[in-house]
Protein backbone atom coordinates (compact mmCIF):
# COMPACT_ATOMS: atom_id res chain seq x y z
CA UNK A 1 0.00 0.00 0.00
CA UNK A 2 1.19 3.37 -0.95
CA UNK A 3 2.05 5.85 1.71
CA UNK A 4 2.37 8.75 -0.37
CA UNK A 5 0.71 12.17 0.64
CA UNK A 6 1.98 14.69 -1.36
CA UNK A 7 0.23 15.49 -4.72
CA UNK A 8 2.36 15.20 -7.82
CA UNK A 9 2.76 18.60 -8.76
CA UNK A 10 6.24 19.11 -9.49
CA UNK A 11 5.98 19.87 -12.75
CA UNK A 12 4.19 22.79 -11.57
CA UNK A 13 7.25 24.07 -9.66
CA UNK A 14 10.26 23.12 -11.82
CA UNK A 15 8.37 24.98 -14.81
CA UNK A 16 8.30 28.01 -12.24
CA UNK A 17 11.70 27.55 -11.50
CA UNK A 18 12.76 27.21 -14.72
CA UNK A 19 10.49 30.00 -15.95
CA UNK A 20 12.32 32.49 -13.57
CA UNK A 21 15.29 31.68 -15.32
CA UNK A 22 17.23 30.04 -12.00
CA UNK A 23 17.89 26.85 -13.77
CA UNK A 24 20.44 28.26 -16.25
CA UNK A 25 23.92 26.77 -15.49
CA UNK A 26 26.44 29.93 -14.57
CA UNK A 27 29.44 29.44 -16.44
CA UNK A 28 30.46 32.91 -15.97
CA UNK A 29 29.76 33.34 -12.06
CA UNK A 30 31.48 30.04 -11.42
CA UNK A 31 34.34 30.46 -13.04
CA UNK A 32 35.15 34.32 -11.03
CA UNK A 33 34.50 32.11 -7.64
CA UNK A 34 37.07 28.94 -9.20
CA UNK A 35 39.41 31.32 -10.43
CA UNK A 36 39.58 33.48 -7.08
CA UNK A 37 40.17 30.28 -5.17
CA UNK A 38 43.12 29.55 -6.88
CA UNK A 39 44.55 33.32 -6.68
CA UNK A 40 43.67 32.91 -3.10
CA UNK A 41 45.92 30.03 -3.16
CA UNK A 42 48.69 31.91 -4.38
CA UNK A 43 48.45 34.21 -2.08
CA UNK A 44 49.04 31.84 0.68
CA UNK A 45 51.95 30.64 -1.18
CA UNK A 46 53.42 34.09 -1.44
CA UNK A 47 52.99 34.38 2.32
CA UNK A 48 54.68 31.18 3.00
CA UNK A 49 57.59 32.25 0.95
CA UNK A 50 57.70 35.58 2.69
CA UNK A 51 57.16 33.92 5.75
CA UNK A 52 60.80 34.99 7.15
CA UNK A 53 61.23 38.35 5.48
CA UNK A 54 57.98 40.06 6.78
CA UNK A 55 56.44 40.99 10.32
CA UNK A 56 54.41 37.80 11.39
CA UNK A 57 52.22 38.08 14.37
CA UNK A 58 52.46 35.82 17.57
CA UNK A 59 49.04 34.14 15.68
CA UNK A 60 50.15 34.52 12.16
CA UNK A 61 49.86 30.35 11.75
CA UNK A 62 46.96 30.39 13.75
CA UNK A 63 45.39 33.13 11.06
CA UNK A 64 47.19 31.24 7.85
CA UNK A 65 45.02 28.11 9.26
CA UNK A 66 42.02 29.69 9.15
CA UNK A 67 42.81 31.94 6.03
CA UNK A 68 43.53 28.28 4.33
CA UNK A 69 40.57 27.03 6.16
CA UNK A 70 38.29 29.46 4.13
CA UNK A 71 39.93 28.13 0.51
CA UNK A 72 39.63 25.22 1.35
CA UNK A 73 35.93 25.17 2.24
CA UNK A 74 35.32 26.98 -0.64
CA UNK A 75 36.93 24.34 -2.89
CA UNK A 76 34.68 21.96 -1.24
CA UNK A 77 31.75 24.01 -1.89
CA UNK A 78 32.96 24.35 -6.05
CA UNK A 79 34.12 20.66 -6.78
CA UNK A 80 30.46 19.97 -5.05
CA UNK A 81 28.68 22.49 -7.51
CA UNK A 82 30.84 21.64 -10.71
CA UNK A 83 29.58 17.90 -9.94
CA UNK A 84 26.29 18.74 -10.29
CA UNK A 85 26.56 20.66 -13.45
CA UNK A 86 25.85 23.84 -12.38
CA UNK A 87 28.53 25.73 -13.64
CA UNK A 88 29.32 23.64 -17.22
CA UNK A 89 26.98 21.29 -18.71
CA UNK A 90 29.61 18.97 -20.43
CA UNK A 91 29.47 16.43 -17.52
CA UNK A 92 33.64 15.37 -18.79
CA UNK A 93 34.11 18.91 -18.54
CA UNK A 94 32.92 19.51 -15.30
CA UNK A 95 35.03 16.29 -14.22
CA UNK A 96 38.30 18.23 -15.51
CA UNK A 97 37.38 21.27 -13.68
CA UNK A 98 36.87 19.67 -10.17
CA UNK A 99 40.52 18.24 -10.37
CA UNK A 100 42.51 21.32 -9.12
CA UNK A 101 39.85 21.87 -6.21
CA UNK A 102 39.02 18.42 -5.21
CA UNK A 103 42.29 16.45 -6.10
CA UNK A 104 44.62 18.89 -5.88
CA UNK A 105 43.63 21.15 -3.04
CA UNK A 106 41.30 18.64 -0.83
CA UNK A 107 43.59 15.52 -1.90
CA UNK A 108 40.16 14.48 -2.58
CA UNK A 109 38.13 11.96 -5.49
CA UNK A 110 35.57 13.39 -8.10
CA UNK A 111 34.71 10.13 -8.88
CA UNK A 112 34.13 8.29 -5.51
CA UNK A 113 32.11 11.85 -4.52
CA UNK A 114 29.99 11.51 -7.71
CA UNK A 115 28.88 8.04 -6.90
CA UNK A 116 29.00 8.53 -3.66
CA UNK A 117 27.16 11.62 -3.66
CA UNK A 118 25.06 12.48 -6.75
CA UNK A 119 24.49 8.97 -7.81
CA UNK A 120 23.43 7.15 -4.03
CA UNK A 121 22.72 9.87 -2.09
CA UNK A 122 20.90 12.36 -4.44
CA UNK A 123 18.51 9.24 -5.49
CA UNK A 124 18.01 7.35 -2.38
CA UNK A 125 17.88 9.87 0.04
CA UNK A 126 17.66 8.63 3.47
CA UNK A 127 17.23 4.77 2.12
CA UNK A 128 19.58 3.26 4.32
CA UNK A 129 19.86 0.15 1.94
CA UNK A 130 21.38 2.60 -0.53
CA UNK A 131 22.17 5.94 1.14
CA UNK A 132 25.18 5.50 3.48
CA UNK A 133 24.99 8.81 5.04
CA UNK A 134 22.04 7.93 6.80
CA UNK A 135 24.05 5.45 8.60
CA UNK A 136 25.85 6.95 10.82
CA UNK A 137 26.51 6.04 14.27
CA UNK A 138 25.98 2.54 13.12
CA UNK A 139 22.36 3.26 11.99
CA UNK A 140 21.87 6.06 15.11
CA UNK A 141 19.40 7.72 12.48
CA UNK A 142 17.32 5.19 10.33
CA UNK A 143 14.63 4.40 10.83
CA UNK A 144 14.28 1.23 13.21
CA UNK A 145 17.79 2.54 14.53
CA UNK A 146 19.14 -0.96 13.75
CA UNK A 147 23.05 -0.10 15.17
CA UNK A 148 23.87 -3.35 18.23
CA UNK A 149 27.44 -1.79 19.13
CA UNK A 150 27.18 -1.04 22.86
CA UNK A 151 29.87 0.90 22.90
CA UNK A 152 28.79 3.05 19.99
CA UNK A 153 25.64 3.48 22.45
CA UNK A 154 27.49 4.16 25.75
CA UNK A 155 29.75 6.49 24.04
CA UNK A 156 27.03 7.83 21.34
CA UNK A 157 27.85 11.73 22.42
CA UNK A 158 31.36 11.83 22.58
CA UNK A 159 31.97 9.75 19.31
CA UNK A 160 29.08 11.58 17.35
CA UNK A 161 30.24 15.31 18.00
CA UNK A 162 33.80 14.28 18.46
CA UNK A 163 33.80 12.87 15.09
CA UNK A 164 32.76 16.27 13.63
CA UNK A 165 36.22 17.73 14.29
CA UNK A 166 37.49 14.55 11.76
CA UNK A 167 35.61 14.44 9.00
CA UNK A 168 38.30 16.07 6.60
CA UNK A 169 40.77 12.90 7.03
CA UNK A 170 38.08 10.73 7.14
CA UNK A 171 37.63 12.21 3.35
CA UNK A 172 40.54 11.85 2.66
CA UNK A 173 40.94 7.90 3.56
CA UNK A 174 37.75 6.91 2.09
CA UNK A 175 38.70 8.78 -1.38
CA UNK A 176 41.99 7.01 -1.31
CA UNK A 177 39.93 3.58 -0.81
CA UNK A 178 37.70 4.10 -3.45
CA UNK A 179 40.29 5.30 -5.94
CA UNK A 180 42.25 2.19 -5.20
CA UNK A 181 39.60 -0.34 -5.46
CA UNK A 182 38.51 0.85 -8.55
CA UNK A 183 41.82 1.43 -9.89
CA UNK A 184 41.59 5.71 -10.57
CA UNK A 185 45.33 5.68 -10.50
CA UNK A 186 45.36 8.35 -12.24
CA UNK A 187 43.07 10.41 -10.12
CA UNK A 188 44.96 8.70 -7.23
CA UNK A 189 48.79 10.24 -8.86
CA UNK A 190 47.05 13.75 -8.58
CA UNK A 191 45.69 13.34 -5.19
CA UNK A 192 49.18 12.08 -4.10
CA UNK A 193 50.26 15.46 -5.38
CA UNK A 194 48.12 17.42 -3.03
CA UNK A 195 50.93 16.42 -0.21
CA UNK A 196 53.87 18.30 -2.19
CA UNK A 197 51.66 21.32 -3.34
CA UNK A 198 49.93 22.12 -0.99
CA UNK A 199 51.53 21.15 2.26
CA UNK A 200 55.56 21.15 0.93
CA UNK A 201 56.09 24.73 0.93
CA UNK A 202 54.44 25.42 4.22
CA UNK A 203 56.58 22.81 5.97
CA UNK A 204 59.52 23.84 4.37
CA UNK A 205 59.86 27.75 4.85
CA UNK A 206 57.87 27.66 7.67
CA UNK A 207 59.44 26.80 11.28
CA UNK A 208 58.14 23.52 12.02
CA UNK A 209 55.75 24.59 15.37
CA UNK A 210 54.41 27.19 12.95
CA UNK A 211 53.63 24.57 10.62
CA UNK A 212 51.88 22.11 12.33
CA UNK A 213 49.95 25.06 13.64
CA UNK A 214 48.53 26.04 10.45
CA UNK A 215 48.07 21.96 9.71
CA UNK A 216 46.03 21.27 12.98
CA UNK A 217 44.07 24.77 12.80
CA UNK A 218 42.75 23.81 9.01
CA UNK A 219 42.25 19.92 9.84
CA UNK A 220 40.24 20.55 13.01
CA UNK A 221 38.63 23.80 12.05
CA UNK A 222 37.65 22.64 8.08
CA UNK A 223 36.14 19.48 9.76
CA UNK A 224 34.32 20.80 11.88
CA UNK A 225 32.99 23.34 9.60
CA UNK A 226 32.08 20.89 6.75
CA UNK A 227 30.43 18.46 9.70
CA UNK A 228 28.45 20.70 10.99
CA UNK A 229 27.04 21.76 7.68
CA UNK A 230 26.87 18.45 6.43
CA UNK A 231 24.87 16.97 9.26
CA UNK A 232 21.58 19.66 8.98
CA UNK A 233 20.98 18.23 5.70
CA UNK A 234 19.10 14.55 6.37
CA UNK A 235 19.94 13.64 9.71
CA UNK A 236 16.72 13.31 11.89
CA UNK A 237 14.15 13.56 8.83
CA UNK A 238 12.53 10.52 7.53
CA UNK A 239 14.15 8.04 6.93
CA UNK A 240 12.37 5.22 4.37
CA UNK A 241 13.22 1.59 3.54
CA UNK A 242 13.49 1.36 -0.73
CA UNK A 243 10.27 -0.40 -0.89
CA UNK A 244 8.57 2.64 0.79
CA UNK A 245 10.80 5.24 -0.87
CA UNK A 246 9.86 3.66 -4.97
CA UNK A 247 6.05 4.26 -3.66
CA UNK A 248 6.76 8.08 -3.59
CA UNK A 249 7.38 10.38 -6.03
CA UNK A 250 10.53 12.40 -6.62
CA UNK A 251 9.42 15.20 -4.97
CA UNK A 252 7.63 13.66 -1.88
CA UNK A 253 11.13 11.87 -1.39
CA UNK A 254 13.62 14.94 -1.30
CA UNK A 255 11.24 16.63 0.38
CA UNK A 256 10.24 14.54 3.48
CA UNK A 257 14.18 13.36 3.70
CA UNK A 258 15.91 16.88 3.48
CA UNK A 259 15.69 19.81 6.41
CA UNK A 260 16.27 23.56 5.10
CA UNK A 261 17.81 26.33 7.49
CA UNK A 262 16.59 29.56 7.90
CA UNK A 263 18.77 32.26 7.18
CA UNK A 264 19.96 35.10 4.88
CA UNK A 265 22.88 35.41 2.63
CA UNK A 266 25.65 34.71 5.26
CA UNK A 267 23.85 31.37 6.23
CA UNK A 268 23.70 30.77 2.78
CA UNK A 269 27.49 31.92 2.37
CA UNK A 270 28.47 29.77 5.47
CA UNK A 271 26.59 26.62 4.57
CA UNK A 272 28.01 26.69 0.83
CA UNK A 273 24.10 26.66 -0.09
CA UNK A 274 23.44 23.47 1.59
CA UNK A 275 21.17 24.97 3.57
CA UNK A 276 18.73 25.66 1.19
CA UNK A 277 18.87 21.48 1.12
CA UNK A 278 15.08 20.70 0.10
CA UNK A 279 15.99 22.54 -3.21
CA UNK A 280 19.22 21.56 -4.18
CA UNK A 281 17.30 17.98 -3.90
CA UNK A 282 14.96 19.03 -5.94
CA UNK A 283 16.91 20.95 -8.07
CA UNK A 284 20.66 19.75 -8.09
CA UNK A 285 21.53 21.03 -10.85
CA UNK A 286 20.41 24.48 -9.90
CA UNK A 287 23.76 26.64 -9.01
CA UNK A 288 23.84 27.55 -6.17
CA UNK A 289 23.71 31.35 -6.66
CA UNK A 290 20.06 30.79 -7.59
CA UNK A 291 18.89 28.33 -4.11
CA UNK A 292 17.71 31.43 -1.78
CA UNK A 293 15.30 32.67 -4.86
CA UNK A 294 14.42 28.66 -5.40
CA UNK A 295 13.52 28.28 -1.91
CA UNK A 296 11.57 31.60 -1.96
CA UNK A 297 9.38 30.02 -4.47
CA UNK A 298 9.53 26.34 -3.39
CA UNK A 299 8.50 27.48 0.52
CA UNK A 300 5.18 29.47 -0.99
CA UNK A 301 4.75 26.48 -3.48
CA UNK A 302 4.35 24.11 -0.32
CA UNK A 303 1.89 26.85 1.22
CA UNK A 304 -0.14 26.98 -1.86
CA UNK A 305 -0.57 23.34 -1.59
CA UNK A 306 -0.60 22.93 1.89
CA UNK A 307 2.39 20.47 1.92
CA UNK A 308 4.75 19.82 4.87
CA UNK A 309 7.77 21.55 4.37
CA UNK A 310 10.95 21.04 6.57
CA UNK A 311 12.36 24.39 7.76
CA UNK A 312 14.43 25.32 10.99
CA UNK A 313 17.29 27.30 12.25
CA UNK A 314 20.57 25.96 12.61
CA UNK A 315 20.54 25.55 16.43
CA UNK A 316 17.49 24.12 15.98
CA UNK A 317 19.03 21.45 13.59
CA UNK A 318 21.40 20.79 15.25
CA UNK A 319 19.23 20.11 18.98
CA UNK A 320 16.62 17.71 16.69
CA UNK A 321 19.84 15.59 15.77
CA UNK A 322 20.71 15.58 19.43
CA UNK A 323 17.25 14.50 20.68
CA UNK A 324 17.68 11.67 17.64
CA UNK A 325 20.75 10.64 19.16
CA UNK A 326 19.05 10.47 22.75
CA UNK A 327 16.78 7.46 21.29
CA UNK A 328 19.43 5.80 19.96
Amino acid sequence: MSIAKYPDIFDELKAEVREAGLLERVPVRGSIEMIGTIISMIIVYIIVINWNTISVPAFGAFALGILMTIIFTRAVFISHDILHTQYFKKKSLSFLLSYPFSAFILSNSSSWWDFKHNVNHHTWCNVPDKDEDILAMDGAFTKNQKGDSKFLKNTKYLVFWGAMFFMYPAFIIQSYNFAIKRKKFGELFMMLLHWPIVWGPIFYFLPFSDAITVFLTLYLILSAWLAFGFITNHLGCEVFEKDDSESLTWMELQMRTSRSLKGGKFVHWFYGGLNTQIEHHLFPKAPRFNLLKVQNMTREFAKKHNISYFETTPIQAYVQINNVLKEY
